[in-house]
């Protein structure tokens, strides 16, 4: 029987468990942007305060925009301590989008006024980190902590694409983001690469006519 994941809601019941067992603090951690044509990739950390976690926060993939700009407020006003790192188009180039991406992580923990005791990761594979860590497959969708880290990191992703548009107008990041749609490949046909594009990324080299179809 297949489970509707837009029923599923993240708990704080690790986290509780955690804290009552070996005691805190956690930061939940978690990432946007592995996916896009351009721009960076952010990792956020956060350390929800157990007494004041506002509500209605979910996985980032299940809210809207608004949703999302309202509870990144009320995190970033009621945890005890946010977090992000960015990992940039060079280093993605660089490194690879798994590489630059457990660099954010780290970076995002790294960079929390307090150091957790435990910090709880969406997906398979853990960043270096000082702190003890685990791993969580879709731990967004499960564990509030890493819930409100996508929220933080989404939203923080989000506005950088907008504030690319302004300086790099036509794109259409303000829209899409820098993901790959029929608008951002039409944009690429009609402009060419910018600074922010993932150059050696096979979509980006499909969209600009630089490999066949059948290449890809």
């Amino acid at each position: 029987m297949r489970v509707d994941d837009s029923k599923i809601v993240p708990t704080f019941e690790l986290e509780a468990a955690e804290l009552t067992l070996a005691g805190g603090p956690i930061a939940g951690v978690d990432e946007a942007g592995r996916g896009p044509w351009a721009g960076p990739v952010v990792a956020a950390a956060v350390v929800l305060d157990p007494d004041r976690i506002p509500d209605g926060i979910n996985d980032s993939k299940m809210l809207d925009a608004d949703a999302r700009a309202r509870l990144f407020d009320r995190i970033s006003a009621t945890a005890l301590a946010v977090a992000v790192g960015v990992g940039d188009v060079e280093r993605i180039e660089r490194d690879n989008i798994l590489a630059a991406t457990l660099w954010a992580m780290s970076e995002a923990v790294s960079g929390l006024s307090c150091r957790p005791r435990l910090a709880i990761v969406d997906g398979n594979r853990a960043p270096r980190l000082t702190c003890e860590t685990r791993t969580i497959v879709k731990g967004d969708a499960k564990c509030l902590s890493i819930a409100a880290a996508s929220i933080v990191a989404k939203v923080t992703r989000d506005r950088m694409m907008i504030a690319l548009a302004r300086d790099l107008p036509g794109y259409g990041f303000e829209r899409h983001k820098g993901y790959g749609t029929p608008e951002h490949r039409a944009a690429l046909t009609r402009l060419g690469l910018s600074p922010h594009h993932r150059k050696s990324w096979k979509p980006v080299q499909l969209a600009l006519g630089l490999i066949e179809t059948e290449a890809f």
